[in-house]
């Protein structure tokens, strides 16, 4: 099932890499490593990020926890040669979309 899951992430980076033109992936076996290193850092990297941010979040009233996501995503395309991201803001897009696909597959998945 994990497998499966690390499937579609990359798969669903493949589909924000067509859809945005500001996010490159070179291969599906880039998607692949880039869908792991996203998923590592949200599992380790975030929560802290998350706790460190805790009253900027509150004050924010959770919105800049949309800025958290855009950063992780656009560290995960900075450190990784075949998966790119330009800019922040193409991040911010990115992370967005990516979330949307993932969780649709997802849920074609579940069903």
């Amino acid at each position: 099932m994990l497998l499966l899951v690390w499937i579609l992430n990359a798969v669903a980076l493949l589909v924000v890499a067509y859809i945005l033109p500001g996010i490159t992936v070179a291969s599906f076996g880039s998607a692949l490593i880039a869908a792991l290193v996203l998923g590592l850092l949200n599992a380790v990297v975030k929560p802290l990020l998350i706790l460190l941010t805790l009253p900027l979040t509150i004050v924010t009233l959770g919105l800049f926890l949309l800025v958290l996501n855009a950063l992780v995503f656009w560290f995960a395309g900075s450190i990784l040669k075949g998966f790119q991201v330009d800019g922040f803001w193409w991040a911010v897009i990115g992370a967005i979309v990516y979330s949307i696909v993932s969780t649709a597959l997802a849920g074609l998945l579940a069903s």
